[in-house]
């Protein structure tokens, strides 16, 4: 276990990296993906992305589940994106909980747009950033 961080932190792990963090199953990891993500962003205080079908966003206190992205982005890289983006986002002063649902929610609409655009089977990380300024366009 990591220990509690004294400055504002993302973690954006998947499941398999989640159960590793914790000492947990990935079967118990995502029994319960919301209980599980809250008591971990509570204990090291960070937010949590939980990684997967339906990300779990959480400080601990809150709690946002995205509903962007599909399976075509569960490809190696994918994840670098979406820390890409929450870096952006945190550089330009955005509280770490608001980040972490925004950049979730742009990253997976990135991803959905890419699969409307090119199909989710031969999709790869760099397919995501190409629709990353479509995807912001669309949420501002």
């Amino acid at each position: 276990m990591l220990p509690k961080r004294v400055i504002p932190a993302v973690i954006t792990p998947h499941p398999g990296e989640f159960a590793r963090l914790t000492g947990q199953s990935i079967a118990e990891v995502q029994a319960d993906r919301e209980g599980n993500a809250r008591k971990l962003a509570m204990e090291m205080g960070v937010v949590v992305v939980l990684k997967g079908h339906h990300t779990v966003i959480t400080d601990g206190d809150r709690l946002a589940i995205n509903k962007t992205g599909n399976p075509g982005m569960a490809r190696g890289g994918s994840g670098d994106v979406l820390t890409g983006v929450l870096v952006a986002l945190l550089c330009q002063q955005m509280p770490p909980f608001e980040a972490a649902v925004l950049g979730a929610h742009v990253h997976g609409l990135a991803g959905d747009l890419a699969r409307e655009k090119l199909g989710e089977v031969g999709m790869i990380a760099s397919d995501l950033i190409d629709f990353l300024p479509a995807a912001f366009l669309r949420v501002c």
